[in-house]
């Protein structure tokens, strides 16, 4: 078992209702585009797989998909969409569990990498990239970038939503590189906000390369969004593609 925290029957059940938005075509689209392209002719497998929010419609576009998944409640969600035969998820970490065969395209999307609260956890996830991977394939990152230039001295807090039904901030230990993401959550039946909070790890662009050069990966490409947008200083977010020599 790693550090990550475990999804909750609870917040699996609703997980898919509150990420609609990242469930768009807007922002769908792009991604599919992005991962069908480097899978190519082979095998994608995804670590974190949650409900299958990226795995399934990957797999509908023709890529053959496997999962690893932590939370035996988001894996369960995704099997009403998609049988095993089509979609096969492992239940375990994504640090360690292996899977067989080999794959043309490893990714991890939407900050889940920062699940994994340890550098030391992050290193294995990047090795166990480069075990399932064969040679030639790609690992893939989509990551935010972490937003410590709006730290002021003595502010502790950085807001990242402020919506008619959502109120998010994150708040920063500096020393142990670890943020919480606090959540106000209007919920529509009852009229009450609901409180929910979660740990992570953040990393700069620079150490994961330095992590994937650990792995035997080499970055190949990095870009501010799934549709390729150039990345620079003010980016919020990166997708960093590495590759495994042939």
């Amino acid at each position: 078992m790693t550090s990550s925290e475990l999804w909750t029957r609870t917040t699996a059940e609703r997980y898919d209702a509150e990420e609609t938005e990242m469930s768009s075509a807007a922002v769908l689209g792009p991604t599919l585009d992005f991962l069908s392209e480097l899978a190519g002719d082979g095998r994608a497998l995804e670590f974190a797989v949650g409900t299958g929010r990226v795995g399934v419609p990957l797999r509908e576009r023709g890529v053959p998909v496997a999962g690893i998944e932590l939370s035996e409640h988001m894996a369960a969600v995704l099997r009403r969409k998609i049988d095993e035969d089509m979609l096969p998820v492992t239940l375990g970490d994504m640090a360690t569990t292996v899977v067989p065969g080999e794959f043309t395209l490893v990714y991890l999307v939407y900050n889940t990498l920062s699940n994994l609260l340890t550098q030391d956890e992050q290193v294995e996830c990047f090795r166990n990239a480069a075990r399932h991977l064969a040679p030639g394939g790609r690992f893939v990152v989509e990551l935010g970038v972490p937003p410590l230039r709006f730290l002021p001295p003595g502010q502790v807090a950085v807001p990242f939503d402020v919506s008619e039904r959502h109120l998010g901030f994150d708040t920063f230990d500096l020393v142990e590189q670890v943020l919480v993401s606090h959540h106000l959550t209007l919920d529509r039946e009852d009229g009450r906000y609901r409180r929910d909070r979660s740990r992570h790890r953040y990393a700069w662009p620079a150490e994961l390369d330095l992590m994937a050069r650990i792995a035997g990966l080499e970055l190949e490409r990095r870009v501010a969004a799934w549709d390729g947008a150039p990345f620079d200083q003010n980016s919020s977010k990166h997708v960093s593609v590495w590759r495994k020599p042939a």
